[in-house]
């Protein structure tokens, strides 16, 4: 095996130690018809070949460097400042490790205590976790919180939660046999009426997301308030940029405030890795899954950082785990931290606005045109739903823009059948007038040569 660099003086000394005479000697106990046998593989190629094979695959792909991306639907372009990559890619935080050892992990852990710190501030809650895998792992967590607590089996979503995030929860809790109860949205928001006669003694939990996958601001004071009438937990699952122009979930008065934080400082990385946050109210400190980092002081009285709290499978006895999660993701959570400091409390109130006009300057361009029209009329965060007329094609359309340099949005039908032939598009403060204008443009030629 020409791939493991053991020398043939390395192969002499280990098969003397284990006391054999050869490698093959280690295979006696698997029978011969199975140890014969041929791979039929290409002759290997040299790093240069290998290199122009990997180019060539790669460029078949498009990205946001290449094409302008009105693409979001849970995962989103936004500028990163350069001091996040400067930071972050230091080699004391690539490669660190889970920080056990508290006496050599001084920094992972205020970096950690940082972003907790931040997530709080952010959401208006009053503790967080250090990190969960994404959005969809910590909304299905929370869910799982709800049930323990209240011992009951019910949770109620609202169908405007991210498609595959409700598939998520359906997956986690297939294995509880839970009753999810899903709330229809006709007017791009939760329908209240409908969640109000589904509620009962046994629900456990209602999970909202704001701005919903269609971009729509729910009323989430509602929601709560009708909530917490039937002694349930009321779970936000929020993006965290909004919360610099929409009221926070501390506000309202959620139990459980979760989200993806992938928008503060990650790239899209192809789909993933990416990073959850898990926020409560601070009598829920002890049911949250996770490892939670605190501060406290050494034996010198200096401020020192410690990990407080880790309610996991690995360090108790496993049914009395508050979950199966493994780790946090540090390395995303530390570009978090960053991006936060960098952009402070008014950087983020701006970053917020300039979203909200940017995506309404879209919408209101792309109405204008024959070839659309909005499907909701509620107000919205930086995404919306426009439905095509005329049964043009949402993918014919995006194919069409794809030859333009343009990725268009998202066909939802797939999803919502309901809303056949609509597209979701997302507008961040990345797209400028004149790529906006340049959709509206292209979009235009289009409807004129059908």
């Amino acid at each position: 095996m020409d791939y493991i660099p053991n020398t043939e003086r390395d192969k002499e000394i280990m098969l003397k130690e284990m006391g054999i005479p050869s490698f093959e000697s280690l295979l006696e106990d698997i029978p011969k018809s199975l140890r014969k046998f041929h791979l039929s593989l290409p002759k290997g190629l040299s790093e240069p070949e290998v290199s122009k094979v990997l180019r060539e695959l790669s460029d078949k792909n498009t990205h946001t460097d290449k094409c302008i991306s009105f693409l979001g639907a849970g995962a989103y372009e936004h500028y990163i400042p350069t001091i996040v990559d400067h930071l972050a890619s230091r080699s004391e935080f690539y490669t660190c490790y889970t920080p056990y050892q508290p006496e050599v992990s001084q920094g992972t852990l205020q970096v950690i205590y940082e972003f907790q710190t931040l997530m709080c501030e952010l959401t208006g809650m009053d503790v967080a976790n250090a990190s969960m895998y994404d959005g969809s792992t910590a909304l299905t967590e929370a869910a799982l919180l709800s049930i323990r607590l209240k011992e009951r089996n019910k949770v109620v979503c609202s169908r405007a939660i991210h498609p595959e995030y409700r598939q998520v929860l359906k997956t986690y809790l297939k294995g509880f046999g839970t009753e999810i109860v899903e709330i229809g949205s006709p007017e791009g928001i939760t329908d209240v009426n409908q969640l109000e006669k589904v509620l009962g003694e046994k629900t456990a939990a209602v999970l909202v997301q704001n701005p919903n996958f269609f971009g729509c601001i729910e009323d989430m004071e509602a929601i709560s308030n009708i909530t917490h009438k039937y002694d349930a937990l009321f779970i936000a699952c929020v993006n965290p940029l909004s919360l610099g122009v929409l009221k926070p979930p501390g506000e309202y008065n959620a139990d459980i405030a979760v989200g993806e934080a992938q928008v503060l400082g990650n790239y899209l990385n192809y789909g993933g890795p990416y990073l959850g946050f898990f926020t409560v109210k601070k009598e829920l400190l002890r049911k949250m899954p996770g490892r939670i980092a605190g501060e406290t002081v050494d034996s010198n009285g200096k401020r020192c950082f410690v990990l407080t709290l880790q309610a996991r499978e690995q360090h108790i006895r496993r049914q009395k785990a508050t979950s199966n999660i493994c780790t946090n993701q540090a390395l995303l959570a530390l570009r978090a931290c960053i991006y936060l400091c960098a952009l402070g409390k008014k950087g983020i109130a701006e970053l917020g606005n300039l979203n909200l006009q940017k995506s309404h300057y879209a919408c209101e361009r792309l109405s204008a045109l024959n070839i659309f029209e909005p499907s909701f009329k509620k107000p919205f965060f930086n995404e919306f739903v426009l439905k095509a007329r005329s049964n043009r094609r949402i993918n014919k359309i995006n194919e069409y823009l794809l030859t333009k340099g343009i990725i268009g949005g998202l066909d939802i039908s797939a999803f919502y059948p309901e809303l056949s032939n609509s597209m979701l598009l997302c507008v961040t403060e990345t797209k400028t007038r004149e790529s906006i204008d340049r959709l509206v443009g292209e979009l235009s030629q289009y409807s004129h040569g059908q």
